[in-house]
Formats: structure tokens, sequence, C-alpha cells
């Protein structure tokens, strides 16, 4: 006990010293004290050392956000038109919040069935271009499909696999979708049908930006590499902040669908 004392004694000093001396070797073992004790100093103090540098070095970058690149648009329009990217950038924006408005609603309006695609012999085309639809009483839509009855089964289908938690019934050319009661469950289903409509717009938001950032690529042999950075830079950052834009959008839909 008493040479191990003799030993922690010297830790203090050790602690002290830098880096740089450590490298060079601590100083030697007080007269007395066992080896195997000694090198356990010498890790502990080597690992407190090295922890301290480390947390340093975070520290530093801690709390330190990336400079941003703000090109003007006018000084690269012959590698890549900057305004037009941004502007399909929020298309996808505005196509993202066009589904919400139209597709996830807590209560389903005859509106709603517009635009479900139904797939006919034909080709694709809305609901509203093969059947009239209406609203029979706050509990139950109607779609005639008198003027394409060939069709019937096909809006049926169309309508069952929306997505919306609909179940329609056929009576010959008339379609009767009953408006479902807002449940919990109901609710659930419709948040996590904004999720995966939020990420079918991600995925054509980075589309966009991929697309861009070839076009800015091709250009990697008549301009500087500091000019094709700093541009796909740009693009990322406005991607980014697209994105940013659509998880806003999803957080305030999906709060209005949970009650």
């Amino acid at each position: 006990m008493a040479m191990a004392l003799r030993c922690f004694r010297h830790l203090p000093s050790l602690l002290c010293r830098s880096s740089f001396t450590m490298i060079r070797g601590l100083p030697q073992a007080p007269a007395g004290c066992p080896a195997l004790l000694l090198d356990g100093c010498r890790q502990c103090v080597h690992q407190m050392l090295l922890t301290r540098q480390l947390a340093t070095k975070k520290a530093k970058g801690k709390g330190q956000s990336q400079a941003r690149v703000n090109i003007s648009a006018a000084l690269v329009e012959d590698i890549i038109n900057l305004e037009e990217t941004n502007e399909d950038m929020q298309a996808v924006v505005e196509a993202l919040k066009e589904d919400f408005s139209r597709n996830l609603s807590v209560r389903t309006s005859p509106g709603a069935l517009d635009h479900i695609i139904v797939m006919t012999k034909d080709g694709k085309f809305p609901l509203n271009q093969l059947g009239q639809i209406s609203q029979k009483s706050p509990q139950l839509i109607i779609v005639n499909m008198t003027d394409f009855p060939e069709s019937t089964a096909a809006a049926t289908k169309a309508i069952r696999e929306s997505g919306m938690n609909l179940n329609p019934e056929v009576d010959g050319t008339i379609i009767r979708v009953p408006i479902p009661k807002v449940t919990r469950e109901h609710r659930e289903s419709l948040a996590k049908l904004a999720k995966q409509s939020t990420n079918k717009s991600k995925e054509a938001l980075r589309k966009v930006r991929s697309k861009s950032i070839n076009q800015v690529k091709k250009f990697k042999n008549k301009v500087s590499e500091d000019t094709i950075w700093l541009l796909e830079k740009q693009i990322q950052q406005m991607a980014d902040s697209t994105a940013a834009e659509m998880d806003k959008l999803l957080a305030a839909k999906t709060k209005e669908l949970l009650g």
C-alpha cells in the first residue's frame, strides 16, 4: 500500500506534462514502485491525455455550421440553369401538397375519388372521366358507371386499392362507396399513407438532384474543379432545403390526421 501511494503521488505531475512529453516517455518510477504498477500508471495517464486531446478537437468542431454556397445563377447559366432546378424541386413539393389535400383527409369527399387512376383495356383514366361521382348521403358516395359499364370492375378495384380505406360495393353499373367511420385506426392509416407519399416525393427530389449534378459533371473538363464542387454543393443544399420543407409538411399533416 505504501509503495502504491508513493507511485500515485507522482500522478499529478505526469498529468501536467504535454502529449509530446508523453511520447518521449514518462519519468521513471519512484524507488520501490513495482514495474507492474508503473505500467498501469503510464497507461492510465496516456489514456487520459488522449481523451482530453480528442475532446478538445470535438469541442472546436462543435457548433460550427458549414458555410453555405450561393452562386449567382447568371454566372453559371452556360453550365446549368439553377432557377430551373429550383423550380423542378418546388414542383415536387407542390405535388406533395396536392396529394395531401386531395387524398389524405379524415373525411372522405366525392372529390377525393376524382383522380383515382383506373386501369382499363384502353389505358389508364381518372375515375371521374369514366363515371359520375356524387355524394348520396354523409355516409355514402355513389359512382355511376353507366357510360362505361365495361370498366365497372376495374373502377371498383381501383377504389378498393386506392389506400383510402374504402370498401366499395357493386350493384350493376352503380358502385356504392360507404364512407368509413373516423376511427383511431383510420387516422393512423392515413398518417402512414402521408409518410409513404412523402418518401415517394423525396425519391422524386433525389432524381431531380441527380439529374442536375450529372448535368454539372458534363463540364468537368471545361471549367475548374472548384466550380464543379461549388455547384454540386449548392444543388445539394437546395435539395436539403426542399427535403426539410417536405418534413414540415408531413409533420403538420400528421398532426392534423391524428387529431
